[in-house]
């Protein structure tokens, strides 16, 4: 299962990479020295930008989005650090796109084509 994981998680950067460039943004990985990180950050030219866990199956859905406001409130702490446009959760075995209450979206990697 890592291994699949791991090639799902692959597949999905390609995606929103070429999604990103259609838009004239970039994509990234975040990584702190604290070993906190964000599977896929999508900054648009205008400075914006929107952070993406990438999670093969839906059991770990409420650990990513707890995972992902966290660190978006550690970089807002930064003087010169703004919030996420966007937070979503980019799934394989789920079936359908929703906002959980916390603001986070959880997306079937189907959903991106949209």
């Amino acid at each position: 299962m890592e291994t699949l994981g791991s090639l799902f998680e692959a597949l999905c950067e390609r995606d929103l990479r070429v999604y990103a460039e259609v838009h004239d943004a970039q994509l990234y990985h975040y990584q702190d020295y604290n070993k906190n990180e964000i599977d896929a950050i999508v900054q648009m030219s205008d400075g914006s930008w929107g952070a993406f866990a990438i999670k093969l199956g839906v059991n770990d859905v409420d650990r990513a989005a707890l995972n992902l406001l966290r660190i978006s409130e550690l970089i807002q702490r930064n003087p010169k650090g703004r919030p996420p446009k966007v937070m979503a959760i980019i799934t394989g075995l789920s079936n359908a796109a929703y906002r959980r209450p916390d603001g986070v979206y959880v997306l079937p990697i189907t959903a991106l084509r949209e």
